[in-house]
């Protein structure tokens, strides 16, 4: 069982509370835009990071996070990107790797709205964990917290803190 702290859109700046938020998880992902390099280096100093690319994002970034992410943890495959839209208006790159991929979970950013919604047609969880920066048009600082168990993911958590 692993507890996975999942982010997005930093664009350069980490509430401290997010970082408490993610203490006890055994990794962090982080959805594209993260702003710099050094969001990355304040993430892995607290656990493991995995990440992607965002649209923002300089080459500093670009040149350590690649574009997508495709990887298993347990028995879950995911499937990470910046920009993919949600079920039903997935952009057509991310529904083409979510058909050709079959993630169990697909993580996207960009949108700085937070959504957890189940795909009934391609039979995954998505998750965009809205925007954990202070620049943008969200009114909320967010992120997410899950447990992967096997093929079983539950007992999530958003942290919401007013911006």
């Amino acid at each position: 069982m692993r507890q996975i702290g999942i982010l997005s859109d930093t664009h350069g700046f980490i509430h401290p509370r997010v970082l408490d938020f993610f203490a006890g998880v055994d990794e962090i992902w982080h959805a594209g835009d993260m702003g710099n390099i050094g969001i990355a280096n304040q993430l892995k100093t607290v656990k493991p990071l995995r990440g992607v690319y965002g649209n923002i994002d300089g080459q500093d970034v670009r040149i350590e996070f690649p574009e997508i992410q495709i990887f298993q943890i347990e028995e879950v495959k995911i499937l990470m990107i910046h920009i993919g839209g949600y079920p039903g208006r997935y952009v057509p790159s991310a529904r083409l790797l979510i058909e050709q991929e079959k993630p169990t979970l697909f993580v996207s950013g960009h949108s700085h709205i937070l959504k957890v919604m189940f795909d009934q047609k391609y039979q995954l969880l998505h998750v965009n964990p809205g925007s954990a920066g202070k620049y943008g048009i969200h009114k909320s600082i967010t992120a997410i917290r899950l447990f992967i168990d096997q093929n079983n993911m539950r007992d999530l958590e958003v942290l919401d803190i007013p911006r």
